[in-house]
């Protein structure tokens, strides 16, 4: 999920201007958005078989909230230094596993009060012929709270705007549709010193027809099979992907020489219910630290 909150700001009294004031959240739980609309689920998976979903949203402010649906498609990518991250497009997509094109929310658009929650109905119409595997979109909630005047800085006193917070989450929504295969290859890993901290580098590719989800878990070990320091991370491979995962190297009695042992597994993972998990395969690897 990506989430941005954004403020808004329009002038009063005929004054021709405005100002855009936004801060924007990244790679944060929905529950973690200083949101007064929760959603749920984060994850949204429909098939040929039922191919209808739903998402409820929960308005958990003092105040009504204008709350729109629409779509978008966009993948997590990572640079040639493990950064994430997600762009987002609305139209002109051509990736063959967008499924953009055949999603429709209902409803819309709503008004939600005060410790009320609202059901989206989402329906896919899938081409005819589509090919085995799993479709991707992501699911755009909008929602604008309630307008305050605040004051504003200015030659003229007495100046005030409206400040309306606009907030908008990302959800990913899967469709998928015969044969599903879950498959994953660890290309390249490799493990260096950086400072007090050991960086580690993973190539993963995926070589089914769904999204891999699982967990990476990394173990910074010496040379007695010692644990000097580990990470357990949510992994999510579509396509190709980089990770670097830093491990702290902790102080200790320990003997080199030292190594990373990674492991990828599709079980484990508590955010997604287990008839929605596609089991794949598993993998074991220890590098040596240069």
């Amino acid at each position: 999920m990506l989430g941005s909150n954004k403020c808004h700001a329009g002038t009063l009294s005929g004054i021709h201007w405005k100002f855009v004031i936004a801060a924007i959240l990244l790679f944060l739980p929905v529950q973690e958005l200083t949101a007064s609309v929760l959603v749920s689920p984060t994850v949204v998976f429909i098939t040929d078989k039922n191919p209808t979903g739903r998402i409820t949203l929960l308005n958990r402010g003092d105040t009504p909230q204008e709350v729109s649906v629409y779509f978008s498609f966009g993948l997590p990518i990572s640079d040639s230094l493990g950064n994430l991250s997600v762009v987002f497009q609305d139209s002109a997509v051509t990736d063959p596993r967008s499924c953009l094109g055949w999603i429709k929310a209902f409803p819309k658009q709503v008004i939600i009060g005060p410790d009320e929650s609202q059901v989206v109905r989402l329906m896919a119409r899938a081409p005819d012929n589509l090919p085995d595997g799993e479709y991707w979109a992501r699911i755009m909630v909008r929602s604008q709270g309630a307008t305050e005047e605040v004051p504003v800085a200015g030659e003229q006193d007495g100046i005030q705007t409206q400040l309306n917070m606009i907030t908008e989450m990302a959800l990913m929504l899967k469709y998928r549709t015969g044969d599903l295969v879950s498959d994953m290859e660890l290309q390249n890993a490799s493990a260096s010193f950086k400072d007090s901290m050991v960086e580690v580098m993973i190539d993963l590719e995926n070589r089914g027809n769904v999204s891999y989800m699982g967990m990476l878990e990394t173990r910074l070990l010496d040379s007695d099979n010692k644990e000097i320091s580990s990470k357990l991370n949510k992994l999510a491979v579509y396509r190709h992907l980089k990770r670097r995962i830093d491990l702290e190297f902790i102080e200790g009695e320990f003997k080199a020489p030292f190594r990373v042992e990674i492991k990828i597994d599709s079980e484990g993972r508590n955010d997604v219910m287990p008839e929605d998990m596609i089991a794949g395969n598993k993998i074991l690897r220890t590098v040596d630290i240069e």
